[in-house]
């Protein structure tokens, strides 16, 4: 008999790992090692965890941005849609409520989105257009400090993850050259309640493509929801490749919730290329049934507009050195066969 399928959107789960140890240059890299592990374990686990960087930003900051967030998505539509994504490069401005499609169902949700800036922009070509900013006094300049830290914070991430996985000095040196000039992407999203009978969500249930997604939100709780594979309770999830019932999978959708001082951090697909599979990217979605406007800010750190992804040897090594344990085949006729899973 199947398990049954349920949702515990209550439930919290995620690991909060501080990254002070790295986040100190001055300091003796006591508690690296430690930290480095620990994001090791939450990459193979969650793909999914809370980053404590109390001792890098002041938590007045992230407020800040999201305050003259608010004080954007509350201009009247017209002055908003001045900006559209249409008047860039496809990829740069302001999407409309609605505009963005997740699953093939559009997302209750309106954003700014904002790219590394490019040489010689060229609006016809895909990506390669300029930002466009809000006239709101002071918003460019608070955002551009912002990007800057996040822009640090993933290359500290990234030389802390080489760590983890037991890369040498030689091989994270070839590994930071393919992220040193990240193609970041950055978006502002204001979340509106989520009308009753909606038929979709606030954003639909997805992976992220890149590298790693650093995400600052406001207070508000039970919206931002993480799928957290758990054999033996089935869940069932989305999939671009079919209905929402397309198939199955062991899990629970667990809650994100904001913690002070932390950010939402999560591996994207790229790190499964980069691992040979050894992390996954995990799904997540939000379901904004709250009463106020949410607001969150995530930054996407990616790779250079040029690296070459691919599978790397430290991975590769803890693949091959992990023992393989035989499994028994079974089906309607009993034991089978002995096999090693590849």
């Amino acid at each position: 008999m199947a398990a049954p399928i349920r949702d515990f959107p209550k439930l919290s789960a995620l690991p909060i790992i501080n990254l002070a140890p790295w986040l100190n240059p001055t300091g003796d890299g006591k508690g690296r090692i430690s930290t480095s592990a620990a994001l090791h374990a939450a990459c193979l686990q969650y793909g999914f965890f809370y980053l404590d960087i109390s001792s890098y930003v002041d938590p007045e900051e992230p407020a800040e941005l999201v305050r003259i967030a608010r004080e954007f998505f509350a201009l009247p539509q017209e002055e908003k849609e001045k900006l559209a994504l249409k008047n860039s490069d496809g990829a740069r401005g302001y999407a409309r409520l609605g505009e963005n499609v997740t699953n093939g169902k559009p997302d209750n949700h309106e954003s700014l989105e904002f790219l590394r800036p490019v040489d010689e922009p060229d609006r016809t070509k895909p990506l390669w257009g300029e930002n466009q900013w809000p006239a709101i006094p002071g918003f460019r300049e608070r955002y551009e400090r912002w990007i800057e830290k996040m822009k640090k914070l993933g290359m500290i991430v990234m030389e802390a993850m080489a760590s983890g996985l037991g890369m040498t000095p030689e091989e994270w040196n070839e590994l930071r050259e393919q992220v040193d000039d990240s193609f970041w992407v950055m978006r502002v999203i204001g979340y509106p309640p989520l009308p009753l009978g909606y038929d979709g969500h606030s954003c639909g249930a997805h992976k992220d493509y890149g590298c790693l997604t650093f995400l600052y939100a406001d207070p508000t709780p039970g919206a931002l929801q993480v799928f957290v594979r758990q054999p033996g309770l089935i869940v069932r999830k989305q999939t671009p490749l079919g209905p929402p019932d397309d198939f199955v999978e062991d899990g629970v959708w667990v809650n994100a919730d904001p913690i002070p001082g932390c950010v939402v951090c999560n591996i994207g697909e790229m790190w499964e290329i980069w691992t040979n599979g050894l992390y996954k990217s995990t799904l997540h979605r939000v379901v904004h049934t709250g009463t106020d406007f949410r607001v969150s800010i995530p930054f996407f750190f990616e790779p250079n507009f040029h690296a070459l992804v691919k599978p790397l040897p430290a991975a590769i090594r803890i693949q091959e050195e992990t023992p393989k344990p035989k499994v028994k085949a079974f089906n309607s006729l009993g034991p089978q066969k002995i096999y090693k899973p590849v």
